[in-house]
């Protein structure tokens, strides 16, 4: 049974900060406060419209003393930055400009060709690549085939309360150590789900930011980690 570790997106920080303009909340500094609380890593979306995450947030989260993982596009101009800042992790996801957020997971199958050449610069690079995708065994074996070495499960649907999705995230997540990959999950997580999806064995790490970023204004961000960690050590146990 693997370790598990947390991973705060912070990209939620950066929201706030730019609806007015200037550098209050800074992303960085709330990074700082979460791995001092005991998140084990950082997690941010650099958008190709900048919405949330800027560039120069990404260099300065680079230099703090927890892996990155650089959530992206698989575009040119994400592969360039990433090979250029050479963050712990890339983590390839779909991206739309009209989507809220994150919507769903990444067509392995369907886009192996123009895939495949991201992940071949990053790996160059030193960067571990992880693909966001769904909890689907054709997404596993796609990923697997392009030489990802990290997949992390889609867990919204699961997170939505609908039939079947756990069994179908335990599934996904017990085919992956045959197929080499390491296992993360997330997208949705709160206090009331993590639990079932921290149980899963194979799973590694937890990537949680809406939620931890929301419940910190009310409860303060050292606390919400605390908590958010405990339930995941609990549910593991």
């Amino acid at each position: 049974m693997s370790t598990l570790r947390l991973g705060l997106n912070v990209d939620h920080v950066a929201t706030v900060r730019n609806a007015r303009g200037g550098v209050h909340p800074d992303p960085v500094e709330a990074a700082r406060v979460a791995i001092a609380a005991g998140a084990d890593g950082i997690t941010a979306h650099l958008r190709e419209d900048r919405r949330h995450i800027r560039d120069d947030d990404m260099r300065r989260l680079r230099a703090l003393p927890a892996p990155l993982n650089m959530e992206m596009a698989a575009i040119d101009e994400m592969v360039r930055i990433a090979c250029e800042l050479r963050p712990h992790a890339c983590c390839l996801v779909p991206e739309r400009r009209a989507e809220l957020t994150t919507e769903g997971g990444l067509d392995v199958v369907g886009q192996l060709a123009a895939l495949r050449p991201a992940v071949a610069r990053l790996r160059e690079a030193g960067i571990r690549v992880s693909l966001f995708i769904d909890p689907d065994p054709a997404q596993l074996r796609a990923a697997a085939e392009i030489g990802a070495g990290v997949v992390e499960l889609h867990t919204g649907a699961y997170a939505l309360g609908r039939p079947g999705e756990l069994e179908r995230l335990r599934h996904a997540a017990a085919l992956t150590t045959g197929l080499g990959l390491e296992c993360h999950a997330g997208h949705g997580l709160t206090y009331a789900n993590v639990g079932p999806a921290a149980s899963l064995p194979e799973v590694a790490e937890l990537n949680i930011g809406h939620f931890l970023i929301g419940q910190a204004i009310l409860d303060g961000l050292p606390a919400v980690v605390r908590r958010v960690k405990a339930l995941m050590h609990a549910a593991r146990a």
